[in-house]
């Protein structure tokens, strides 16, 4: 008997020290340093006036709940440190400024794409991630920051799950709210922080809004954890997109037999001429602007409801209330209308090699253009560009992506929808399909257009904006067409230096090792850094404190394809081997394309 309870305390003592390893790690989160740049610079992409709107323009999104002052408040896990501090949120790879200071626009002074919102009706104002925070870049050299106006983002945003890898914005700001709600000390701070003279009023209704916004945060890292939804670690700069928004609206909102595995992500694209495209998203399948956009919205965390309180499916102009805000996602549209490729600012990187850039030039007639260069067409409002769509088979990068898209499969049936009335909807399905739908089993790309439909056309009807705006709002009368295709676009290539990791998954680190063959490429690499290496044009990958270890070997950060070596073309290969001395060259032409700088090479 005394043997068995010292087994019995030898294996509760084991199982607390491993909970407190597992606490300690969850509550401190594995970051890089991070210090301050001597100075930011801005390159003449757009206005000042741009660059605020589209820093700070709410979308609608709603981080479960989590309201703006709320997240102002919250302190780190184990000091009174403010977890919202620039300083900190820097180290997860968030923008900011050195000496940044609130303004009207972001009086929490807080990173680039932290914006707030009211719902109609109420006073809350809640914390808004909006599309700046993923599709801004900055690149640091020599001590200075050079800003990505519509770059890749390199932080680390989606995961709550704990890990003891730490590192992500969302396990760490769970670890502060929960501490928050456990702590009394802590949260008596935080509510007289929040609610000042309306404490004594207040602070229990506080608390439950509190417990009810932190439960959510905790259902869902649950539910990711024991169901293994991502699989492949994101890291910095990364997200499964299409399968995080189809895991959130066919699984957590319809049913749980609709979760799917994640384990494809991509980078976030550059979004500069990305109006003139005549097809979005890596593998081409959305077309109308508004509907990309809303469905974005709902990726990270826009309300969606499809069910009235009693669980019934809502039908008819009940369909489908959101917290979207179509006037502000018009608003941001318009600015990146205006928004310019990076040109090479000599004055930081270096002077460009003027005569060697002009070989490059002839390599890149003769090796690239055929797909980055696509056929463009005036359609009366804009130059639509028609970007080239490669198959997986023959471009051989990861096929996860687009194999994901164009196989899950989810039943929606619970919706109950008409297929009468889905006709009715500015649905383009491409090719149109022979055989009715099955709604018990649609793919994500068909089921989030018809999501978005109605999303928007509810929306419309809430902020009273008249049919006869809805087309230009819409994205220059587009339908919301959908394809399913097997393939990645061959983008055009203006600014490509300031878009690092390449290929669609970010598996690549520079563009020099992107015209190398495959056996050349790193096997690993570390991410999560900002400092750039102008020669080889991508970011350092040279080990350093709690970087990322990207490993090309895992499902999903395969870097295979886009090879140039010998061999007959398809499968992977898609062009003859390059010299080193020509990918040089190529990379001096690559730094001025669509540049001030091209008019004056030689």
């Amino acid at each position: 008997m005394r043997l068995l309870f010292r087994l019995l305390t030898l294996a509760a003592a084991l199982f607390a020290l491993g909970l407190a390893v597992v606490l300690y790690y969850v509550a401190n989160p594995k970051l890089p340093t991070w210090s301050p740049a001597q100075q930011v610079h801005y390159l003449e992409q757009w206005s000042a006036e741009d660059r605020q709107t589209y820093y700070f323009t709410p979308q609608g999104t709603q981080v479960k709940g989590l309201r703006y002052d709320w997240f102002n408040a919250l302190e780190l896990p184990f000091s009174q440190q403010r977890f919202a501090s620039p300083e900190y949120l820097a180290r997860f790879g968030f923008l900011i400024d050195p000496g940044q200071k609130a303004m009207p626009d972001n009086p929490g002074s807080l990173p680039v794409g932290f914006a707030r919102h009211q719902n109609p009706g109420s006073q809350d104002e809640f914390l808004d991630i909006t599309c700046a925070a993923c599709h801004t870049g900055e690149l640091r050299f020599n001590g200075q920051a050079i800003r990505i106006d519509g770059g890749s983002a390199q932080h680390v945003l989606p995961s709550s799950v704990p890990t003891l890898k730490g590192g992500s914005f969302g396990q760490a700001m769970v670890a502060s709210l929960t501490s928050t709600y456990l702590n009394p000390w802590k949260f008596e701070r935080f509510a007289r922080n929040v609610l000042g003279e309306d404490y004594d009023a207040r602070h229990q209704q506080l608390r439950e809004d509190f417990k009810a916004s932190l439960v959510t945060f905790v259902k869902v890292a649950w539910n990711d954890t024991h169901r293994g939804l991502y699989p492949t670690e994101e890291g910095p700069g990364r997200t499964d997109a299409f399968g995080r928004i189809a895991n959130a609206t066919f699984g957590d909102a319809i049913s749980a037999d609709n979760y799917r595995v994640a384990n494809a992500p991509v980078d976030y694209p550059q979004l500069w001429d990305m109006w003139t495209f005549d097809w979005v998203q890596w593998n081409g399948s959305a077309q109308q602007p508004m509907a990309r956009n809303i469905g974005e919205s709902l990726g990270v965390g826009a309300t969606l409801g499809f069910f009235d309180a009693n669980g019934q499916p809502l039908k008819g102009d009940g369909r489908y209330p959101s917290s979207v805000r179509l006037r502000d996602l018009h608003q941001i549209e318009e600015t990146l209308q205006r928004l310019k490729p990076p040109a090479w600012p000599e004055e930081l990187l270096g002077a460009v090699d003027k005569p060697l850039a002009a070989k490059g030039r002839e390599l890149f007639s003769e090796n690239c253009a055929g797909c980055h260069s696509p056929r463009v067409v005036d359609s009366d409002e804009r130059w639509v560009q028609h970007l080239k769509m490669l198959p997986v088979d023959f471009i051989g990068t990861d096929p996860g992506a687009a194999n994901n898209i164009a196989d899950h499969r989810f039943d929606l049936s619970a919706l109950q929808w008409d297929l009468a009335e889905l006709k009715q909807l500015d649905v383009h399905l491409q090719p149109t399909p022979t055989e009715p739908l099955d709604l018990h089993q649609l793919s994500s790309a068909k089921g989030l257009a018809y999501i978005t439909a109605f999303v928007g056309n509810r929306a419309y009807r809430d902020a009273n904006i008249p049919a006869a705006e809805q087309p230009a709002m819409n994205g220059f009368g587009l339908p919301i067409g959908v394809r399913e295709l097997r393939a990645y676009k061959a983008r055009p290539l203006a600014g490509v230096w300031a878009t690092a990791p390449f290929l669609h998954n970010g598996s690549v680190p520079s563009i020099f090792q992107l015209l190398s063959p495959q056996d050349e490429r790193a096997t690993t690499f570390y991410k999560g850094t900002f400092e750039y290496d102008p020669q080889h044009l991508g970011y350092r990958t040279e080990a350093f404190t709690n970087g990322f270890v990207f490993d090309t070997r895992i499902t999903g950060n395969h870097n295979s394809g886009h090879e140039f070596r010998a061999g007959q073309r398809g499968n992977g290969v898609i062009g003859r081997l390059l010299q080193p001395q020509e990918r040089w060259a190529l990379l001096e032409y690559l730094k001025v394309l669509g540049g001030p700088l091209e008019a004056q090479l030689p």
